[in-house]
C-alpha cells in the first residue's frame, strides 16, 4: 500500500470515527482539517525521502561513470607503458563500473518517475486540503442554519398545543377586565367627588361659550350681520334664545 493510499485510509477512518461520535459539526470539521494537515506533513516527509533517494541514485550513477572513466584512462596509461597485463586489469574494472552505471541509471530513471508521481499526488492532496479549508466555513454555516431551523421547528411544535394559546387569551381577557374595573372606579370616584351644582353650572357655561363662538363664526362668514334680529333666526336654538331675550327687553315700552 502506497503512502497516499495509507493516508486516504487514515483520513476516511478519522472521518467515520468523528461522524459515529456525532460531535459538533464545527469541531468535527476543524478536527478533520487538523488531521489532514498532520497526515499531509507526514506525506511530505516521505516524499522528501523519496526525492533524497532519487538524488542519491543520480549521484551514484555519476560516481560509477566517473570510476569507469578513470579506469579507462589507467588502461590507456598501462598500454603506453607496455604493461598489457595492467591494461587488461584496468579494462576489467572499467567494464564493472560502466555496467554498474548502466544498471544504476535504469534504477534512477524508474525511481525518478515514481518520485514525480508522488510529488504530483502531494500537490493534489495539498490542493484538496486547501479547498476543504475554504469549504469548511460554508459547511459550518450550513450546519448552524440547519440547527437553527431544527430548534425553530421544535419550538413551534412545543407551542402548537391549543392549550397554550387558550391560556394566553384568558390572560389577555383578565387584564382587559381589570383595566375596565379601574376605569369604572375612576368614573365613580369623579361623579361622587366635588360640588354637583358647580359642575352643572360649569357644563352650562361651557355650552354658552360654544354658542357665542358659533355666533361669532357666522358673523365672520357673513351668515349673520351684526345686530340683525331677522337673520339671527337662522342660527338655530342659540339664535332663538337671543331673540327671546330681546323681546323681553322690549316689553316695558308698551
Amino acid at each position: 500500500m502506497g503512502i497516499f493510499d495509507r493516508l486516504s485510509t487514515l483520513i476516511r477512518s478519522n472521518i467515520s470515527d468523528l461522524i459515529a461520535r456525532a460531535e459538533d459539526p464545527e469541531k468535527m470539521l476543524n478536527q478533520l482539517i487538523v488531521d489532514m494537515r498532520s497526515q499531509l506533513a507526514k506525506a511530505k516527509q516521505q516524499v522528501a525521502g523519496a526525492i533524497a533517494d532519487e538524488k542519491r541514485l543520480a549521484a551514484q550513477v555519476d560516481q560509477e561513470k566517473q570510476s569507469a572513466g578513470d579506469w579507462e584512462k589507467r588502461a590507456v596509461l598501462a598500454v603506453q607503458e607496455g604493461r598489457d597485463d595492467l591494461a587488461k586489469q584496468a579494462l576489467v574494472r572499467h567494464n564493472e563500473h560502466a555496467q554498474a552505471a548502466v544498471q544504476l541509471h535504469e534504477t534512477w530513471v524508474k525511481h525518478r518517475e515514481e518520485t514525480e508521481k508522488l510529488k504530483l499526488s502531494l500537490r493534489q492532496l495539498n490542493d484538496r486540503i486547501e479547498d476543504a479549508k475554504r469549504k469548511k466555513n460554508i459547511l459550518i454555516a450550513r450546519a448552524k442554519r440547519a440547527e437553527a431551523h431544527k430548534r425553530i421547528q421544535e419550538t413551534m411544535s412545543s407551542i402548537g398545543d391549543q392549550g397554550v394559546f387558550e391560556t394566553f387569551e384568558r390572560m389577555a381577557e383578565q387584564i382587559e377586565h381589570e383595566e375596565r374595573k379601574l376605569i369604572a372606579a375612576a368614573e365613580v370616584h369623579e361623579d361622587l367627588s366635588g360640588d354637583s351644582l358647580v359642575k352643572q353650572f360649569q357644563a352650562l357655561e361651557g355650552r354658552a361659550d360654544t354658542d357665542q363662538q358659533l355666533l361669532a363664526l357666522k358673523r365672520k362668514l357673513g351668515l349673520l350681520p351684526a345686530g340683525s334680529p331677522a337673520e339671527a333666526k337662522q342660527l338655530g336654538k342659540g339664535a332663538k334664545e337671543a331673540e327671546l331675550v330681546q323681546d323681553d327687553d322690549a316689553e316695558p315700552s308698551r
